[in-house]
């Protein structure tokens, strides 16, 4: 399903510096409740998508094999040679003690990027995406081609096909895994929840069952999101603030997420690296996030919707350019310690790491939208109205002191920089010239 046309702000929460005592703190203090209720509602809202968790599990797996669609139809997979053999050449690594790791989500924003680094430096690289139709398949598609020019193959299909995961664990010894599928977006779970459960709790579990009985267990890293600060007002976001007021489904799964990844580590010895995106953009990224639909209506004369928040004040984000982004993955594969389990059984503690992957300076949408008039030479014609209540939060601001101390993390572009370069990718990937002097500035 394609997202919501209303999906025109960041949905994870990145270079403009403000007043973080005030601004900030008078925004968030709206969205305040009581510490019980906060507690009360969190604990309610994991203990309910746990819950449907293991209903939706137990619809998908049936006799080792995988269910899908609405009338749970059984997919039998079959490897033949040649796709074995694609798989191995994929794997291999083009260095001495390079790593070898599983990308799922390959054909994502974040995943195509960091896949695309991981090779270019001499590491065995494998992707797994299901190219689900929640945007344009022809953009993912283009991004497979781009890593199939690389010798990156990309496996189609989808994180909870127990039996293909086991058969892939079977035939490579994988030292990593990036997990990197999900289904993104704030707004869109409110058209269709199951996606979020299926992808982002369900994917999860099974990805971590398949690894815990791998011998050895690969180190993994995952995506979680900024999103899990929810309504906490204390800026900047640091790992060490409560995360349980969730302000959407997303979120929600999200954060369900990290409670899974604790228990597989104190379980099973799985070392695991959780990171919290704020605001991801840049060349070859998302349709459905604001920057990049911006500059599409921007561009076709159509009105663009920018959302306020209380007393009129502008909401603003935390964007983080995909380059530092991938640095941050790349450093947290690179630091993993190793899983301490074997064949489901742990033999000692494991690393289990949560970083802030950030820019630091929060840019407010307004200014995001005049950057982004200055280099498309177009005046963008803007509809601002109250921000609804669908998920979204007023502001992101990640504090990346850990990131920085543990994984030498040191975000460098600015938004003025690397929407520069966004703008000059999508003029060159949709084959468009600059604007016609009439609708200059």
């Amino acid at each position: 399903m394609a997202p919501s046309e209303t999906d025109n702000f960041p949905s994870t929460p990145g270079k403009v510096k403000m007043d973080r005592s005030n601004y900030f703190g008078r925004v968030a203090s709206r969205w305040h409740a009581t510490a019980s209720a906060r507690l009360l509602s969190g604990s309610a809202i994991l203990l309910a998508l746990t819950l449907f968790v293991l209903f939706r599990i137990s619809s998908y797996t049936v006799a080792g094999r995988y269910m899908t669609g609405a009338n749970s139809v059984p997919i039998a997979f079959k490897p033949d040679h040649v796709w074995e053999t694609r798989v191995r050449q994929s794997c291999l690594p083009k260095k001495d003690e390079g790593l070898i790791v599983l990308v799922t989500g390959a054909a994502g924003f974040v995943g195509t990027h960091v896949s695309l680094a991981l090779k270019k430096r001499g590491d065995g690289v494998l992707g797994i995406d299901n190219f689900n139709s929640y945007y344009e398949v022809s953009l993912k598609r283009a991004r497979q081609a781009l890593l199939e020019k690389q010798e990156i193959f990309i496996i189609e299909g989808d994180i909870n096909n127990k039996e293909l995961l086991k058969t892939l664990f079977d035939l490579i010894q994988f030292t990593h895994l990036m997990h990197l599928a999900a289904q993104a977006g704030v707004r869109y779970a409110m058209q269709n929840p199951g996606s979020y459960v299926h992808s982002n709790i369900a994917g999860l579990i099974t990805l971590l069952e398949v690894c815990k009985d791998a011998n050895p267990q690969p180190a993994i890293v995952w995506a979680s999101s900024s999103s899990v600060y929810g309504l906490n007002s204390k800026v900047p976001f640091s790992e060490n603030d409560r995360t349980d007021q969730p302000a959407s489904l997303y979120a929600a799964t999200k954060k369900a997420g990290e409670e899974i990844a604790h228990t597989y580590n104190h379980i099973y010895g799985l070392s695991i690296t959780g990171l919290r995106f704020f605001t991801v953009y840049g060349p070859w990224g998302r349709p459905d996030m604001a920057y990049f639909s911006f500059t599409r209506d921007i561009l076709k004369g159509k009105p663009i919707t920018i959302y306020q928040g209380s007393n009129k004040q502008d909401l603003a984000r935390d964007f983080t350019y995909i380059d530092d982004v991938v640095k941050g993955c790349v450093a947290s594969l690179d630091t993993a310690g190793m899983s301490t389990g074997s064949g489901g059984k742990k033999k000692g503690p494991a690393p289990l790491r949560i970083f802030n992957l950030g820019n630091t300076s929060p840019v407010t949408v307004p200014n995001l939208v005049s950057i982004l008039e200055k280099h498309l030479k177009v005046k963008a014609k803007k509809n601002v109205i109250k921000m609804p209540r669908n998920g979204d939060v007023p502001f992101t601001h990640a504090n990346v002191s850990l990131a920085h101390a543990q994984l030498g993390y040191n975000p460098t572009t600015n938004l003025e920089i690397g929407l520069k370069r966004f703008v000059k990718w999508y003029l060159s990937y949709h084959g468009l010239e600059r604007p016609v002097k009439s609708r200059r500035l």
